[in-house]
């Protein structure tokens, strides 16, 4: 799907020998690497809603994003001759991409860990290796091969009962713990709960639509693809920060912006997970999209999973009580279960 056209969009893609076959040894290591890299990077933007509770949601979506695109711009200078030679319709797939992937969804995230606190919302986005794999299996299957239905079944019940676990053990602690705070808003957890659903669904269709484009244009620099989803991001989180910080002023609120009551941390959380977060990672799962069969470089998100739940109980100070331990254990074997499938040849 060269540049993204309605025409195109609707039209199967011809499947390419190349890109059908399953990746070199090599390929198929530094891809791992790539991915375990991101996964790593993106483990910390389930940290700073934790560390900073008394900033709304979209206010650290939109400040994030405008840090990425504010990085972004030397960035592009570097690589004008790469951006030069993008398209208006590559263009408008950047930005679709980054008010999906990167404003909406961080928005939804963010807001499930503030109400429903770290893990849960972790583990309902550990889903995604599944989810995606599960999409690109009925989309992309004449591209990337097949992975049988029967073989991928019983890793999606082990996934499904590690979530269970972790889920029951974290509304349970969080019950014990808002009873003694002096109430336990369900509500507050459900609609958390949600939000994450929400996120999934953003996480879902970016790296579908990503690994489209860059399988589409294997001849690209996936360094340069990920600084374009910058300066698309960058009038986009312009707007929506200008627009929170006109709601706070026009609904009369307390709020000190622009930097809110801890203005030197949230400065630097949003630099951070701006640089390493949002462009490194972005940078390193587009080497590994361009590698990987899309159905295997989703499930490699489980990096991510897991690096959110080590920092969040790094951040607790504590170790997961064992019905956790379990349900991260099951998760892990589930996506590692899904891991050995084989995707199968799907005639034309």
């Amino acid at each position: 799907m060269g540049r993204f056209s309605a025409d195109a969009v609707a039209a199967p893609m011809t499947p390419s020998k190349h890109l059908a076959s399953p990746p070199a040894p090599l390929r198929l290591l530094s891809g791992t690497g790539f991915a375990l890299a991101a996964g790593l990077m993106w483990g910390l933007v389930f940290v700073a809603p934790l560390m900073l509770p008394d900033y709304p949601a979209a206010m650290q979506s939109a400040a994030r994003y405008l840090a990425f695109g504010l990085i972004a711009l030397p960035l592009a200078w570097l690589d004008r001759r790469a951006l030069s030679q993008l398209t208006r319709d590559d263009w408008r797939e950047a930005l679709k991409l980054s008010a999906v992937g990167n404003l909406l969804y961080y928005l939804c995230l963010a807001a499930a860990i503030q109400r429903a606190g770290g893990p849960l919302p972790t583990m309902i986005i550990g889903t995604l290796p599944v989810v995606i794999a599960i999409c690109a299996n009925l989309r992309d299957a004449q591209r990337d091969g097949r992975l049988p239905w029967l073989k991928l079944l019983p890793s999606l019940a082990v996934i499904a009962l590690g979530i269970g676990c972790v889920n029951h053990s974290e509304l349970t602690q969080w019950k014990a713990q808002a009873t003694a705070d002096g109430g336990a808003d369900l509500q507050r957890y459900a609609t958390g709960a949600l939000l994450a659903v929400g996120a999934v669904i953003c996480w879902t269709w970016y790296p579908l639509r990503n690994a489209d484009w860059l399988r589409a244009h294997p001849d690209r620099s996936p360094r340069a693809w990920a600084t374009a989803q910058g300066v698309a991001t960058l009038p986009l989180s312009a707007l929506a920060f200008a627009a929170f910080w006109l709601w706070t002023a026009a609904s009369g609120s307390a709020f000190p912006m622009p930097f809110g009551p801890q203005p030197a941390l949230f400065v630097g959380l949003m630099l951070a997970i701006g640089l390493l977060a949002s462009w490194l990672g972005t940078l390193c799962w587009n080497e590994a999209s361009q590698r990987l069969p899309t159905s295997m470089v989703g499930q490699l998100i489980v990096f991510e999973t897991l690096a959110a739940l080590a920092y969040a109980f790094l951040l607790r100070g504590q170790w997961p009580a064992p019905l956790t331990a379990l349900g991260i254990a099951l998760l892990v074997a589930g996506v590692l279960w899904a891991l050995r499938i084989k995707p199968v040849r799907v005639a034309p």
